[in-house]
């Protein structure tokens, strides 16, 4: 069972080989890949923005040990064999890979349930921060 956890500055690349983690062979019969992709558009209240690029800001070391802590937790709260784990700092453009998180399990359920708890749990204690970078066309005559 492990934890890798990544930092790259800017967009990640679109799959690198040996992203996923070597795999315990009879042991694991899912892996379940998540790439969060910058969206073109960001939703402030009840108000969508165009935007061109998303700026991250991540306070480290701890946000890398936070994000290995949790995916330590989840190894054994969810019973899956390996948990990969990579986030951008700096700009993204829209349509680029920010957050890419692999597991793999003996199961594809509880693959699933691990997938999902980490990202809720990473973006409410996980010390990362995004901000929108507007497009020209969106952005006011005093953002300009």
């Amino acid at each position: 069972m492990s934890v890798t956890c990544v930092i790259v500055d800017g967009p990640l690349p679109a799959f690198p080989p040996g992203t996923i983690a070597p795999r315990r062979v009879g042991a694991v019969g899912a892996v379940v890949v998540f790439d969060g992709i910058v969206r073109g558009t960001e939703v402030e209240g009840d108000r969508s923005t165009e935007i061109e690029a998303l700026d991250y800001e991540i306070y480290e070391p701890m946000a890398s040990r936070e994000m290995g802590r949790l995916g330590a937790n989840l190894l054994v709260e969810c019973g899956v064999d390996a948990i990969n784990i990579w986030h951008s700092r700096g700009r993204v453009p829209v349509g680029a890979t920010s957050f890419r998180l692999i597991v793999t399990a003996a199961h594809r359920k509880e693959a699933l349930q691990a997938m999902d708890r980490f990202i809720d749990r990473m973006k409410a204690d996980v010390p990362i921060w995004k901000r929108a970078v507007r497009s020209n066309a969106a952005a006011s005559p005093a953002d300009r």
